[in-house]
């Protein structure tokens, strides 16, 4: 990245290229909404007792967020997993 070449200009046409020229495919028409989905898994770090966190957002079939992650806390029943999730991933909406 500090010294790129004619080749790295060349791909970086290229990439802008193809995105001026699809552009309509990704953005637009009746299927460009916004879905979410949250999930977890119950205390999947064994040495530490947390959770794993897991959410995904589309817009159009197309994603433009996601995360797996360890919750920060120790939770003691699935519920207290859940709410946590949901917090982790209604914060990204937002």
């Amino acid at each position: 990245m500090n010294n790129p070449g004619k080749g790295c200009w060349e791909a970086i046409k290229w990439i802008l290229r193809y995105l001026r020229g699809t552009s309509h495919y990704y953005f637009g028409g009746s299927n460009s909404y916004l879905q979410g989905y949250v999930d977890f898994n119950m205390a999947s770090d064994i040495d530490g007792g947390r959770s794993t966190t897991g959410y995904v957002f589309t817009i159009g079939g197309i994603v433009v967020s996601w995360i797996s992650k360890l919750q920060q806390v120790m939770a003691l029943s699935t519920t207290e997993v859940e709410y946590f999730a949901i917090m982790e991933a209604s914060k990204e909406l937002i």
